[in-house]
């Protein structure tokens, strides 16, 4: 049976694409493919630039009250068709449908925030810098914009990106993964119904070669990406050297550092759903966790009795605690992992492999899987494995767990957990992390702070939304003022002006 095929979005309606390639889409639960998706080829990108570069200079004079409130109303349409949107990225990714829901509406809060332009868009002003001289500053918009994004989150990280920009003056070019176009499509549609013109927002679902288009294109001004730190440095380097502003965040490996004086129940309840939670397949998920002392016996035994009652099955089905992970390819990746911690001598608590979901036989998934007794060197420690896979090392100290965690070359997130004040506030103020949680296992900011990692985690100098945001999507402009009465003197010199 022929499956639907889906279009790219280019100029305010659905578009035909080019290329003569397509990608299935695939539901993970079942492995069954439920739609195509072309994939953008370099003359489909140059449409959507084309129709970008010919909205802008209207939209960046749209006073930014106009444009707030267009994105209000698109907040408006996110709210009612939540449940929808949730649906599509459970059905495209396998997360559940509460997972889904969830990431749905943490992306409508960074709309939220983006709603609040007319106030996030003001400049400064002084009177008097000199005699008779006033300055102010403008935020002005850059131009079209692009945002390249992964699989695992298929509303909630092109929020992060297309409604600041937007908000900021900026057109928009999306390309979403090709695994999970769905949600990004759909959005536009609800996007123009909120009476956005035609040519700000457009997508284009692709592989490399829709990337690398948009990379070099002399007309982008801004790529921001979410995925992989290899592919987050080819981003950075390849947009960069083609004089564009460049956002690029990369990976993780996230580490939970839990005191003897931790409250232990809530801290394993916590990191359950911090390392299972969207199977594993988040850049913010708690990996690995550091015991200090003589706590790891207890943790890990609270952790494996809580890892064995999860429930594993498709996403839409009631009870479910975790989907599958995205492709079956993903899958033997990550049993290769389990392999390898266990041939180089990690003590497997909890195996993961093999799981069969009955009536899902084909699906791919991957059980909860616990290591115990891991070390630095072992591979299930040094590379993100970006699935349900969760180790713990021991450490004799908090000062131990800080080296490790500033050793390791990543840096998007970190957890501490305990109810001591004094050794918390050290934690975060010695720790080498973008995002640090204290007893928060995930510590996602709110839209209104900013979203980005440091070292590893991060290629460019501005993160995810938040005032960043704004200002990654803006150029600031200084103007300097003076209105000389007509009998003053000539300002004509050749010497450095003084304002004085």
């Amino acid at each position: 049976m022929t499956k639907p095929t889906l279009s790219l979005w280019i100029n305010g309606q659905r578009a035909q694409s080019a290329s003569s390639r397509f990608a299935d889409v695939t539901n993970p639960a079942s492995g069954e493919v439920i739609r195509q998706v072309p994939l953008a080829n370099r003359a489909d990108v140059d449409s959507a630039v084309a129709a970008a570069k010919a909205a802008f200079p209207g939209w960046r004079d749209t006073p930014p009250l106009r444009r707030a409130r267009i994105l209000n109303k698109f907040r408006e349409l996110l709210e009612t068709h939540r449940a929808e949107l949730a649906q599509l990225a459970s059905e495209e990714h396998g997360k559940t449908l509460e997972d889904a829901a969830g990431s749905v509406q943490r992306g409508i809060e960074v709309v939220e925030f983006a709603v609040g332009a007319p106030h996030l868009l003001k400049g400064e002003h002084a009177e008097n810098v000199g005699r008779g001289v006033d300055c102010h500053s403008m935020l002005q918009p850059i131009g079209v914009c692009t945002g390249i994004t992964p699989f695992n989150f298929p509303a909630m990280v092109p929020m992060w990106m297309f409604p600041i920009a937007i908000a900021c003056g900026n057109t928009f070019i999306l390309k979403p993964s090709e695994k999970v176009p769905s949600c990004s499509l759909r959005m536009a549609e609800l996007f123009k119904e909120a009476g956005l013109p035609d040519g700000v927002f457009n997508v284009v679902p692709g592989d490399k070669e829709a990337v690398d288009a948009l990379l070099v294109h002399p007309d982008v001004r801004a790529v921001s990406f979410v995925g992989s730190t290899p592919i987050a440095k080819y981003i950075y380097e390849t947009a960069a050297h083609n004089g564009k502003r460049v956002q690029a965040l990369g990976g993780a490996k996230n580490h939970a550092v839990v005191l003897p004086d931790a409250a232990l129940d809530f801290t394993a309840d916590a990191i359950m759903g911090a390392a299972y939670g969207s199977a594993g397949e988040r850049c913010m998920a708690i990996s690995t966790v550091v015991a200090v002392g003589d706590v790891a016996d207890t943790l890990v035994a609270k952790l494996k009795e809580r890892a064995e009652k999860l429930v594993v099955g498709p996403g839409n089905r009631k009870g479910v605690d975790m989907g599958p992970v995205i492709s079956a390819a993903h899958r033997d990746k990550i049993v290769g992992y389990i392999d390898s911690g266990v041939k180089q001598g990690a003590k497997l608590v909890t195996d993961g492999r093999g799981i069969r979901v009955e009536g899902y036989e084909r699906g791919f998934f991957v059980g909860p899987t616990l290591f115990d007794n891991v070390s630095t060197t072992m591979d299930i420690y040094r590379d993100e494995i970006f699935g349900p896979v969760l180790i713990v090392l021991r450490v004799a100290s908090l000062d131990e767990a800080i080296r490790m965690i500033n050793s390791n070359p990543y840096a998007n997130g970190t957890a501490i957990f305990t109810t001591s004040g004094g050794a918390a506030r050290r934690f975060q103020n010695e720790i080498e992390v973008g995002m640090v949680g204290i007893n928060v296992p995930i510590p996602v900011p709110m839209a209104f702070f900013s979203f980005g990692g440091w070292k590893a985690s991060l290629f460019g100098d501005l993160h995810m939304h938040g005032m960043e945001g704004v200002y990654f999507y803006t150029r600031t402009k200084a103007i300097t003022t003076r209105w000389p009465e007509v009998a003053e003197r000539s300002a004509s010199t050749l010497t450095m002006p003084t304002l004085g």
